[in-house]
């Protein structure tokens, strides 16, 4: 039992580092061809967005506010491929079958 317990502990530290991993990690996603590009960490938390000039028009603001939205998703998909990525194999070590409640996975 004991042993047991220490697997429990150590999986759970080990799931905390990666999550603290996951914060630290940027990744990037685009949209309009690399017009716009946006990059959030591996948690999810937008930390910048570039958008070149040749994607502003005064005259067509929605086309850029939906690059805009298009690069953000990208940038989280990206985000929860890595996640997947570094917490599946945790959530499963846990019993999760790869779910942990929660994570958007």
């Amino acid at each position: 039992m004991q042993q047991l317990l220490q697997q429990a502990q150590k999986m759970q530290q080990d799931l905390a580092a990666a999550q603290e991993e996951l914060a630290r990690t940027e990744v990037d996603g685009q949209a309009g061809g690399g017009l716009v590009k946006a990059t959030v960490t591996g948690s999810g938390e937008l930390r910048a967005l570039v958008i070149d000039p040749k994607a502003v028009d005064p005259e067509d603001t929605e086309t850029l506010a939906d690059l805009v939205v298009a690069a953000v998703q990208a940038a989280n998909e990206n985000a929860q491929a890595l996640q997947q990525q570094k917490l599946g194999p945790l959530a499963q070590g846990l019993g999760g079958g790869g779910s942990i409640p929660g994570l958007p996975f």
